[in-house]
């Protein structure tokens, strides 16, 4: 029986999966390329510009996943967790669009590529949502969680209504009414927010769901949050919570743009530097998808790991901490895919294969198919 699909000297696919070599229908020619799994992405926002490409501004949601599953696609990712903020503001991050994205992704065909799953960034003090994100938990909408706290750097800046600007224009609120909800925000009891927080920690358990906190920057923060089952420390914010984390068999997801730009946006440690000593197990897209496959070049350039190790971060590890065992590598039974990568000073994706069928070709790469 032949397989659908094949790459030459690489991985057969058939009925979405990696199956033994044989004949097939389509084989591509990786001569001088590198073949690699499927990128797997545990953190990403950069879906807010599909959405919102200018603050304040809405496409219709259909074309803008349109374009995001274009984008994944072209970047070699094949699983995104697309890290939705549910927070007490208007706009970008409300609920109401936490919803339609949430009901766009439940109407999404069963074989779209590629695969995208709901990971919600609960912030603290969003309690008018803790019913309907703890229902959504455990309907299996929701295949992450995040614990998320921006209330507080929000407040240190709102009596400036120049530095709260970025967080106003994406609610498309004016000063003033974003100023009443922060306020209302702030004012809520510290004792609810906990009781809130124990309840989601108890939600996402019970459903198995991956548990994350976010910029722990304290030993005693992360212990916190470790007690509500919280077992991945997403960018922490200094090595010692890392080295903590790493210590007790939790892993630390970093952002591959830090790597790719050589360094923090906000002036805290390297993720790089983390993979050096061991203290970084995952890299995800954070705000900039295409960094996640140029960080695995750029750590194996510097000898700052093998590039196996740094693959690995963007691929076995993660699927390892999302809890997806058929996918992060290109073993006989996973789900198929993988993507063709020509390497350089900018590695590009020639080739991506998800589920088993070719979802993106780059420009000039037709005379591969034979």
């Amino acid at each position: 029986m032949s397989a659908d699909l094949a790459i030459a000297g690489g991985p057969c696919f058939a009925g979405g999966r990696i199956v033994e070599a044989g004949p097939a229908r389509l084989t591509l020619d990786a001569a001088g390329l590198d073949i690699l799994p499927g990128l797997i992405d545990v953190h990403g926002d950069a879906f807010e510009r599909a959405l919102s490409p200018r603050p304040g501004v809405t496409v219709p949601l259909p074309i803008a996943l349109a374009e995001l599953e274009a984008q994944l696609l072209a970047a070699g990712i094949t699983t995104a967790f697309l890290a939705v903020t549910l927070s007490w503001e208007a706009g970008l991050r409300s609920n109401a669009t936490y919803i339609a994205l949430r009901d766009a992704l439940r109407a999404r065909p069963r074989d779209a590529v590629p695969d995208l799953q709901l990971h919600v960034r609960f912030e603290a003090h969003n309690l008018a949502a803790l019913d309907q994100i703890c229902a959504d938990i455990e309907a299996g909408d929701v295949r992450m969680l995040s614990f998320n706290d921006h209330t507080p750097s929000i407040l240190r800046k709102l009596p400036d209504a120049g530095a709260v600007a970025k967080f106003v224009d994406r609610t498309g609120q004016s000063y003033a009414a974003f100023k009443d909800d922060a306020e209302r925000a702030a004012a809520i009891d510290p004792a609810a927010i906990a009781a809130g927080r124990q309840r989601l920690g108890a939600a996402a358990t019970a459903a198995g769901i991956p548990l994350a906190s976010h910029d722990d920057s304290t030993l005693e923060e992360r212990a916190a949050f470790r007690a509500l089952g919280a077992t991945i420390s997403e960018f922490p914010t200094t090595p010692e919570v890392a080295r903590d984390a790493i210590a007790a068999g939790e892993p630390t997801v970093m952002g591959a743009p830090n790597v790719v730009r050589g360094g923090s946006h906000t002036g805290w440690h390297g993720a790089e530097a983390l993979v050096q000593q061991n203290l970084c197990a995952v890299l995800c897209s954070d705000y900039h998808y295409p960094s996640m496959l140029q960080s695995i070049y750029k750590i194996a350039r510097n000898g700052s790991a093998t590039f196996g190790d740094a693959q690995a971060l963007v691929t076995r590890n993660a699927a390892a901490l999302a809890r997806l065992s058929d996918r992060g590598t290109l073993n006989i039974g996973q789900r198929g895919d993988a993507i063709l990568v020509a390497p350089g000073e900018v590695p590009r994706v020639v080739a991506t294969i998800c589920a088993g069928r070719l979802a993106y070709l780059a420009p000039g790469a037709v005379g591969r198919l034979k």
